[in-house]
């Protein structure tokens, strides 16, 4: 990409009112952007996306709902409308997300890192509001990241603030089973023309790390509470209006009892 098309899309996220925990621009970047006051809120959502993004499809994927800031903003929106309290949004591209046409979007390698990036975020997250309840949204290889975040503390507690994390156009968390996350519920949900409902839920070592990220979060075995996700594709969770962005909202908002199940 051409430094004009980079500095244009970093003017677009310096725009006024926008607000940043985290940025960067070398390579290709980071960017943490929160929506709403984190102090404040009582319940907190941390959208972790998959690969392809970068800071230059910060606010723009082939799409806008495809976008990690366009679909934090449909997020707050649908938590804002259904939350029975205040309420804030972490849009965190705070890892080397891997391009979808390479090796590294196999293996385990990636998320391993991110993983422990977002530990850290949530770590972060406790210390500015303790009594805030948050949930990870994870979206395809970010579900990896959220697996690799809480499955893999290696005797770790799990932060106490988690109420949750819910995964959707997932390839696997890296586990066996939800019954790896310690006790934290976890929700999946797959779109009815989901292209990964084809990725072969496999791990195996190679590349001096693992391939494949193991049972698939919407299988029965899993152990996942399942939601009801439609019938759109794997970029259409985060449409605004949708029943999957409907029913993360509620996830989200800790009004678990009215998510429409899958």
């Amino acid at each position: 990409m051409g430094d004009g098309e980079r500095e244009r899309h970093l003017s677009q996220l310096a725009a006024q009112g926008r607000h940043f925990l985290d940025f960067g621009a070398a390579g290709d970047g980071q960017a943490v952007e929160v929506l709403g006051d984190l102090a404040a809120a009582r319940r907190i959502a941390v959208l972790v996306p998959g690969s392809d993004t970068t800071v230059d499809t910060f606010d723009y994927l082939g799409s806008r709902r495809a976008s990690l800031g366009g679909g934090a903003r449909a997020v707050h929106d649908e938590m804002r409308r259904v939350a029975r309290g205040p309420v804030a949004v972490v849009a965190w591209y705070g890892y080397r997300a891997p391009r979808t046409m390479s090796r590294d979007v196999l293996s385990s390698a990636r998320a391993t890192e991110g993983g422990g990036r977002l530990r850290r975020l949530l770590d972060e997250l406790r210390s500015v509001n303790p009594a805030a309840r948050v949930t990870l949204l994870c979206h395809s290889y970010g579900s990896v990241v959220c697996g690799s975040s809480v499955g893999g503390t290696a005797g770790r507690a799990v932060p106490s603030s988690l109420a949750g994390m819910a995964v959707f156009g997932s390839p696997g968390m890296g586990v066996g089973s939800a019954a790896a996350f310690q006790g934290v519920p976890v929700w999946a949900g797959r779109g009815a023309d989901d292209w990964i409902a084809g990725a072969p839920h496999v791990s195996v070592p190679a590349f001096g790390g693992m391939v494949g990220f193991g049972a698939d979060p919407v299988s029965r075995s899993f152990g996942a509470r399942l939601f009801d996700a439609g019938t759109g594709g794997h970029s259409d969770y985060l449409v605004p209006g949708s029943l999957p962005l409907h029913n993360l909202a509620l996830i989200a908002a800790g009004r678990t009892s009215e998510v429409s199940r899958g």
